[in-house]
């Protein structure tokens, strides 16, 4: 499977470069999530820009993903996700553990804002103590 990890300062982006994501593709995907939270990252971001469907196996990689960065205190994203993946999460009702957002952009900015209010409440609790 072909994909590309694009890394920033508060998070990485894992692309993959194909139209399924399925029981072949997920172990794959499952492997990097870990790798990239080991390495201590705790935001990521799946961009699906490229991913056409999802099976069970990719859903379960993606829950695995975000059960892996809320360990963390970090926060997993979906993004692009076409229609077809959206009601498929939906129909699960994944909808309500996992988040999905239309662009990079936005994903960012969540993750931005979570960052903020992260440190936002550290430095108010130190302050309080």
């Amino acid at each position: 499977m072909k994909f590309t990890i694009d890394r920033h300062e508060r998070y990485v982006v894992l692309k993959p470069h194909e139209k399924v994501l399925d029981g072949s593709a997920a172990p794959q995907v499952k492997s990097e999530f870990v790798r990239i939270n080991t390495d201590g990252q705790r935001n990521i971001v799946l961009d699906l820009s490229e991913v056409e469907e999802i099976d069970s196996s990719g859903l379960r990689s993606a829950l695995m993903a975000h059960r892996m960065c809320k360990a963390l205190g970090g926060i997993f994203i979906l993004a692009h996700a076409n229609s077809e993946i959206s009601q498929l999460i939906e129909i699960c009702k994944l909808d309500e553990v996992l988040l999905s957002v239309p662009t990079i952009q936005e994903a960012e900015d969540i993750v931005f804002m979570e960052e903020l209010e992260k440190e936002f409440r550290g430095s108010s609790a130190s302050e309080e103590g």
